[in-house]
């Protein structure tokens, strides 16, 4: 599956456009995670944790718009955009969301 953010694959023909498809997560941030990211703040520096569940989100994220994609026939998607967000009454989870227009190209 070829995943871009341009509206077109260099060097392939869009055969057909196949409809727009998304992934979503939604992942809470755990007391431990929460924890840690608090001294990080607190001490300054970079939040692994959180940034290990960032990363793992959008991956997942990605791998479900791919797997929609591939569902209705397509072997790219392109146009891709990826959101985040925070959600819950303390701001303790996370969204992203990956979409993107499926079509397949030759």
């Amino acid at each position: 599956m070829i995943v871009t953010t341009t509206p077109s694959v260099e060097g392939k023909h869009i055969e057909a456009y196949l409809g727009i498809v998304f992934g979503e997560v939604i992942s809470g941030v755990d007391f431990i995670k929460d924890f840690a990211a608090g001294l990080s703040n607190f001490f300054g520096g970079r939040s692994g944790s959180y940034e290990e569940e960032l990363i793992r989100a959008r991956v997942q994220a990605l791998e479900e718009m791919e797997y929609r994609a591939a569902s209705l026939g397509a072997n790219a998607v392109i146009g891709v955009d990826i959101d985040y967000e925070v959600l819950g009454s303390n701001n303790g989870m996370l969204m992203v969301t990956a979409s993107g227009t499926a079509v397949r190209v030759s």
